[in-house]
């Protein structure tokens, strides 16, 4: 409805943005409806139309600590926007969100009520002159005295300006019962459906600020939060999309909603997060321990946490999903396409965070321990962090668990520590301006020059030169020597994109050359040709001809249409849920990252080769065709995980195997390709598998590398390549028995060195404690000369200590019966091995430590006799 009113008032419609940004490393993911819209609002990007609408997936984390707790916030929502860019102001933007409200959704005018930022005097004549709205339903919001005002749209230096939001009354059943409520009270009643923010100023950053020559509109409106006031509902949890979620998770719980309100959190919170992490993993953001992944693991995590309080006792992400794809799927079809992707995911994720969850169960029992033996009854925020952030265990779970057996968690401490984490993290990311990237000499050039691809049929193009920049200015010449940038209307150099690495080569006017050493993908549509004038020079206007390095784009092209055939021979032998992930094609080898949750086999390496290098045999034609998206889609053609694609399309297709949307150059038939080799398999992220390989020339001087060096090894071994196999296990047979027999010598020396210490032992409280020293053996000799005086003993306490040269080893064992009357090794190690200047543990009956002071050894074997004495009870 949003939509297609404002296509009547001539807006292009534009499908949701990824929520992943694209270039823009000023945010870890889409929060807004004008976000993905940065470069048409800073004007460093022309809009394919001056007035655009959409609906936008966003995520937002900054209040997650209050979802499931109030009745509005979420971690996912749909932003519904419309935007001008230069076009229309405050008159018409103000005029539709009121008739759009009152004519087309149908509300009461009597219960909205706008509200601008006390200056906008212009807004508010607006509203009362022409929409017809009596002055004293109009609120006004003042600066603080900070200069500060949550109505006045500003983020540093850079556009802002002020905002008129527009309210609805959802009546006295949704009040606090005050006398005095109104918009701006922070309960339920009045409820923002509408915020239109008016960008008509450049702010310096010290609220000090400048008309802009270009004024934009940037509405948004919440869909989720305009259905609460349609359908009359408590909360967004009670709209029909959620409400369905929200009732299924009931149903796989066995609760009833609104009978518990501890359980009615936990309901609420997986309803937004599974929603989340439902529309994360569709646009290809996977688990991780960083950035956005580290959002998506968190969310994910939480959900799950929550559904183990309800007492769901099995995996129900991946279950509970295909409610929401089901809910979703006709506004965003990707979800349906990406199901069982999505479902593997979810599913993945929650079996590790099940045993994350045991595992920290396990550490926290320890910390448990260690409070009792201590007398303490705070667990360290330091700790409680460490379960958190190293193990994933949520705090509120500790808290919970400890408080059962009497303890409290030191939660100033535990916020303390998250706290330098956050700085870290804020320092480690990288300053940045409103657009999240430091600006250059190329936002310097005018937006509306453009440059056009002519080289997948050809190597040589003439054109003519529109732009000339140094390092740091936009120039009219360069000369011999000068490092530069020269921008055409038309080139056949393809510029680093899609994975795909630049083009090299010259650029030639009579006796000027310019070697071209990058060719970069500008905003706008702008190539440009980074390298230095060789000799002449060139002038904005020249005619040049341009021409590629052919035998490195002939290499290149090979590798980039070996990844076609690789993706699609990676689904057919590890299953459909395999993605792109990320790739890199040069003229040396291919990189190919993509999503699958193991390593893979060597069986299965053998099968992904043999089929490409089957596809390559075939000789296969390679044939590219343009067409609109839609059609690309029908025809089956693959398209990369959070790509925005145009109208047009650009389709390659290798015979029946391989069909994919790709803007890359590639070989006429894959029998050019020639030949095929994997090189490594390994996984560079949770879900993600890099394969790294080589084709055509460079298989060959593979193999002929590898038969040289199996040569000079043979010739090592004094044997021929045939028999090195057999050599090789011959020569480690000689080497287990020397071995074997070195063991046993260094057992005997030290048995030799710790002579009859059988009358250095001592009774402490009822307990034989036998503590010594003996020179030069090392952690494994100690074992074994612990586990013979402990089977001597019988019962009792042993610790051992060496210097081996600078290192000290140590190590104590406690018997059943010692340990039943206290004593405990761990800890008997922690409390002497400061002495030898190290550190260490362990568990009750065996622990060890390491030491960098051997001067400190019988200071230590001495006070192990009074350790053990405090422990006996």
């Amino acid at each position: 409805m949003y939509l297609e009113f404002f296509e009547s008032k001539d807006h292009l419609k534009m499908k949701s943005f990824s929520l992943v940004p694209h270039n823009d490393k000023s945010l870890l993911l889409i929060n807004s409806g004008m976000a993905p819209l940065k470069p048409y609002f800073t004007g460093q990007e022309i809009p394919p139309r001056k007035r655009v609408t959409t609906c936008q997936k966003c995520i937002r984390t900054g209040d997650i600590d209050n979802v499931g707790k109030t009745a509005r916030h979420l971690t996912f929502f749909e932003m519904l926007g419309n935007f001008s860019f230069g076009d229309y102001f405050k008159h018409e933007a103000i005029a539709w969100s009121w008739e759009f409200l009152t004519k087309v959704v149908g509300l009461e005018e009597d219960r909205l009520y706008p509200s601008i930022f006390n200056e906008d005097d212009e807004a508010f004549d607006i509203w009362t002159q022409e929409v017809g709205v009596p002055a004293e339903k109009i609120t006004r919001f003042y600066r603080d005295e900070n200069g500060d005002c949550d109505n006045f749209w500003e983020h540093g230096a850079g556009p802002c300006g002020p905002c008129s939001e527009i309210y609805y009354d959802r009546g006295l059943k949704y009040g606090c019962g005050k006398p005095d409520c109104k918009v701006g009270c922070e309960c339920d009643r009045f409820i923002e459906v509408w915020n239109n923010v008016f960008t008509q100023f450049e702010s310096d950053g010290n609220h000090n600020y400048t008309e802009l020559k270009q004024k934009n509109i940037d509405t948004g409106m919440g869909l989720e939060r305009l259905a609460v006031v349609v359908q009359d509902v408590d909360s967004v949890f009670d709209i029909d999309t959620m409400k369905a979620i929200r009732d299924r998770i009931c149903e796989l719980a066995g609760v009833t909603y609104q009978t518990d309100s501890k359980k009615d959190v936990s309901i609420r919170l997986i309803t937004d997060h599974i929603r989340s992490v439902t529309f994360m993993t569709s646009d290809g953001i996977i688990p991780s321990n960083e950035g956005r992944g580290y959002v998506l693991r968190r969310l994910l995590r939480r959900a799950a946490r929550h559904g183990r309080l309800l007492g769901i006792g099995d995996k129900f992400l991946a279950e509970l999903c295909k409610t929401v794809i089901e809910e979703s799927k006709d506004g965003y079809p990707e979800l349906e396409e990406k199901k069982e992707y999505i479902l593997k995911v979810l599913t993945i994720e929650e079996e590790k965070f099940n045993k994350t969850i045991d595992q920290g169960l396990s550490i926290l029992n320890e910390m448990q321990e260690n409070l009792v033996a201590t007398g303490a009854n705070t667990l360290s925020g330091d700790d409680a962090f460490k379960l958190y952030d190293t193990y994933g265990f949520p705090l509120d779970l500790t808290k919970e668990i400890l408080e059962e057996k009497g303890f409290v968690v030191d939660e100033e401490g535990f916020n303390k520590a998250m706290q330098a984490q956050r700085e870290a993290a804020r320092n480690a990311r990288a300053t940045t301006n409103y657009m999240g990237a430091d600006a250059t000499v190329y936002d310097e050039i005018d937006p509306s020059i453009t440059s056009n691809f002519v080289g997948y049929d050809r190597a040589t193009h003439t054109s003519k030169i529109s732009v000339l920049t140094t390092d740091t200015d936009v120039v009219n010449e360069i000369n011999a020597g000068d490092s530069a940038t020269i921008i055409v209307d038309e080139t056949p150099f393809y510029a680093t994109m899609g994975g795909q690495s630049a083009d090299t080569g010259v650029i030639t006017n009579g006796d000027s050359k310019f070697a071209v050493e990058d060719t970069i993908k500008l905003k706008g549509g702008k190539i440009g040709h980074v390298g230095t004038v060789v000799e002449g020079s060139f002038n904005v206007g020249d005619t040049v001809t341009l021409t590629i390095d052919e035998d490195k784009r002939s290499a290149t092209g090979k590798n980039h249409s070996a990844t076609h055939l690789l993706q699609k021979a990676l689904r057919v032998v590890l299953g459909s849920h395999v993605e792109q992930a990320g790739s890199f094609v040069s003229a040396d080898r291919l990189r190919f990252d993509f999503t699958h949750f193991s390593a893979m086999t060597k069986e299965e390496i053998e099968k992904v080769e043999a089929l490409v290098n089957a596809e390559i045999a075939k000789n296969e034609p390679v044939v590219t065709e343009v067409m609109s998206a839609e059609d690309a889609k029908k025809s089956g053609a693959m398209a990369l995980f959070g790509e925005k694609y145009g109208e047009s399309v650009r389709v390659v297709s290798m015979g029946e195997f391989s069909k994919e949307l790709c803007g890359g150059t590639h070989v006429s038939n894959t029998g050019v390709i020639t030949a095929f080799k994997i090189l490594s398999e390994a996984g560079i992220a949770a879900g993600v598998r890099r394969i790294e390989a080589i084709t055509s020339n460079a298989v060959f001087d593979y193999y002929k590398n590898i038969e040289e060096e199996l040569h000079d090894v043979a010739k090592a071994a004094k044997t021929e390549p045939a028999s090195l196999l057999k050599k090789i296990e011959s020569m480690q047979e000689e080497l287990k028995a020397l071995q074997a027999e070195n063991e046993k010598l260094k057992a005997k020396l030290a048995n030799n060195s710790l002579g009859d210490v059988m009358d250095q032992v001592v009774d402490v409280k009822g307990v034989k404690v036998l503590a010594a020293k003996v020179p030069d053996v090392d952690m494994n000799g100690l074992r074994n000369l612990g586990d013979q005086l402990k089977e001597k003993l019988g019962e009792g306490v042993v610790l051992l200590a060496s210097a081996m040269g600078d290192k000290v080893n140590l190590i104590a064992m406690a018997t059943d019966e010692a340990m039943a009357k206290g004593a405990h090794a761990g800890n008997l190690i922690k409390e002497i091995a400061s002495l030898v200047g190290g550190g260490g543990g362990g568990r009750p009956n065996m622990a060890q430590a390491g030491g960098k002071n051997p001067a400190g050894i019988d200071a230590a074997v001495a006070k192990v006799t009074e350790v053990i004495g405090t422990q006996i009870k």
